[in-house]
């Protein structure tokens, strides 16, 4: 009785042979409640036919006294002829002398058993009386004939002891072979589970085993190698991001440092203003990453709460607009820009915009086009630029955390590696979507879809 009473096995095996006992013991008792009531039928249908006999042949002048009414040593039936005043003119042998056992009308019956007198032989069964009537017929009112009802009490007292011996043996074989056919199911969860507990954070390329078929439990094994399948690459997305970030980090700290220990070593040849300036930029960049950072972890985690105020996109694409203006010499075209609204959170929207048209602006020989349009209920941002474009088969790679399609660039030009990540983000937690497609300018289209302000 492996884990006790909360094991399954044993619960489904109890519970099993309590359905089934209650069962049985249900059917036993309509089984013995129908015999009896057959039995008693056959029963009380015999006596009837004995009386009516007798009426019958009263009725038709035959004298009390040449009727054949029993046997003396029969103890199965008796018969009593009585008049109208309940006075016996005749009887069966065995119940000679005798006044009415019980005076009941025609088409009655009643039972009598051993405590109704006379209390002795040969009335020492239960009978069952039935009553003819004679019509009056030689001054004879009923003929009533009594039948014993120990075969009624046999048949009972037979098959109830039969099913008394042979309920415990189905329930025990009920029981067995519920126990086996349990045990013979659960055996893939004895195994899926040893499976699990053997697994740890360094074995996550381990699988449970999949029983065959397509039954609950096989979908069980197939659910946790899917999780597991998860998990692995979970644990592999984070160890990679963590170096990165390791990386990503290491970099500005050593710029400061370096410039730190020149300072140091060459105070004369360094001018506090230029140490200043690089401390200050590589400070900045720290900072970008860090918050970077943060805000991927926050939308990681769902901690952030979900946004409910209203944007204006059009406003935002704008005034990022006229940040490019102020810090390139790239041509920024707004002419498509249109109104359009938005449920969402504006800090993240603006960051969005941001980092798009940053990375335009990277990439781009000459010019970034914005556009904003409302399409069917649905807001559709672009940001165009004139650039080499990207390769479809790395499109998708590029939202990555930590990428850069060109790693032999430097850091100033190429970003941090989480600007495009942060976008997918951010357009997915406003129940967007992002894609990159191809533009007439030459260069690449990066498209955001959200859905639009309710009206």
């Amino acid at each position: 009785m492996r884990g006790g009473l909360g094991s399954i096995r044993v619960r489904t095996t109890v519970a099993a042979v309590i359905v089934v006992g209650v069962a049985l013991s249900l059917a036993s008792v309509a089984m013995v409640t129908g015999l009896m009531r057959s039995l008693r039928g056959q029963v009380t249908a015999t006596a009837l036919s004995k009386a009516d006999s007798l009426a019958q042949e009263l009725e038709s002048g035959i004298l009390l006294e040449d009727l054949v009414l029993g046997d003396p040593n029969d103890d199965e039936e008796f018969v009593q002829i009585v008049n109208a005043g309940g006075v016996v003119l005749g009887s069966s042998p065995n119940v000679s002398g005798w006044g009415p056992i019980e005076l009941i009308r025609p088409g009655t019956t009643r039972i009598v058993d051993a405590r109704s007198p006379p209390d002795v032989e040969p009335l020492d069964d239960p009978f069952l009386l039935v009553a003819s009537d004679v019509g009056g017929a030689g001054g004879i009112d009923r003929v009533i004939v009594g039948r014993n009802l120990e075969t009624v009490e046999e048949g009972r007292s037979t098959l109830t002891i039969e099913l008394v011996i042979i309920m415990p043996l189905l329930l025990l074989v009920v029981g067995l072979v519920t126990w086996l056919v349990t045990a013979r199911a659960l055996s893939p969860v004895d195994a899926i589970r040893a499976e699990v507990d053997a697994i740890s954070t360094r074995d996550l390329h381990r699988r449970v085993p999949d029983p065959p078929g397509d039954d609950e439990i096989s979908r069980l094994a197939g659910t946790m190698n899917r999780m597991l399948e998860r998990l692995e690459a979970g644990q592999h997305r984070a160890r990679r991001f963590v170096s990165d970030a390791s990386h990503e980090l290491r970099s500005p700290v050593a710029a400061i440092r370096q410039f730190a220990e020149v300072a140091l070593a060459h105070p004369e040849r360094t001018a506090v203003g230029e140490l200043a300036e690089v401390v200050l930029e590589e400070d900045a960049r720290l900072q970008r990453l860090v918050e970077d950072l943060l805000l991927l972890t926050r939308i990681d985690e769902g901690t952030i709460p979900h946004p409910t105020g209203a944007v204006d996109l059009d406003d935002l694409l704008l005034e990022d607009a006229a940040r490019l203006r102020a810090s390139t010499d790239l041509k920024i075209d707004v002419r498509s820009v249109s109104a359009g609204r938005v449920i969402g959170d504006a800090e993240q929207l603006e960051r969005l915009i941001r980092n798009l048209t940053d990375n335009a602006s990277r990439h781009a020989r000459g010019m970034v086009r914005l556009s904003l349009r409302e399409v069917d209920g649905r807001t559709i941002l672009c940001v165009d630029d004139d650039g080499i474009g990207v390769d479809p088969a790395e499109r998708e790679h590029i939202f990555q955390r930590f990428v850069r399609l060109d790693d032999a660039r430097d850091r100033d030009s190429g970003g941090s590696g989480l600007g495009l990540a942060i976008v997918r983000e951010v357009a997915t937690f406003h129940g967007g979507s992002v894609r990159i497609l191809d533009n007439d300018l030459g260069g690449t289209r990066f498209e955001v879809d959200l859905p639009a302000q309710p009206d």
